[in-house]
């Protein structure tokens, strides 16, 4: 066989073999809502409001957590939120907001601070009767030289949003 006709054999099966692919592939329903809930069942949901338990604190984390919590869950679902009765109850406190030395510098002195924040939140779906309760906790760090109060918003911010996700995430999303 000479080369051209060698080649010609290969390539032939696998055309045909991406093109299958292909076919398969166009038959298969994605579903990219990144949830798991059957609005048939589950309408509602009702998210208590989380409050600031832990010892140390800044005063508008505890808005900032549950505006965005609620705002994830209107604009990520079709559920409406309700303030008693939900099909779905989201309940919980911030238990923790600490922060910590992360790393040292050669002088010995702190060169990286880390902040952390845990929520304890409690999921019922009242519909299939399931339950839990569980700790979230999102950690951030922040330069040394810098002061707390000057980047506490922006940090706080941030780890509000990687929580919500948690917290979205174990209750309604497919991941």
């Amino acid at each position: 066989m000479t080369r051209p006709t060698a080649l010609r054999h290969l390539i032939s099966p696998l055309i045909a073999a991406t093109w299958l692919c292909l076919m398969v592939a166009g038959c298969i329903s994605y579903k990219f809502t990144g949830t798991n809930i059957d609005y048939n069942v589950i309408k509602t949901i009702q998210i208590d409001k989380i409050v600031n338990r832990a010892p140390y604190g800044w005063a508008p984390m505890e808005a900032l957590f549950n505006n965005r919590l609620q705002d994830q869950y209107a604009s990520q679902t079709r559920l409406r939120l309700v303030k008693r009765g939900g099909d779905l109850h989201v309940a919980g406190e911030i238990i923790a907001y600490d922060q910590f030395n992360k790393s040292i510098s050669a002088d010995g002195f702190a060169s990286q601070v880390q902040l952390r924040m845990t929520v304890n939140i409690r999921f019922r779906n009242n519909k299939s009767g399931q339950t839990w309760e569980k700790q979230f906790t999102a950690n951030t760090q922040y330069d040394s030289s810098q002061q707390l109060a000057a980047v506490q918003e922006t940090l706080v911010t941030e780890m509000c949003k990687d929580l919500c996700d948690q917290v979205f995430n174990a209750t309604v999303a497919d991941w």
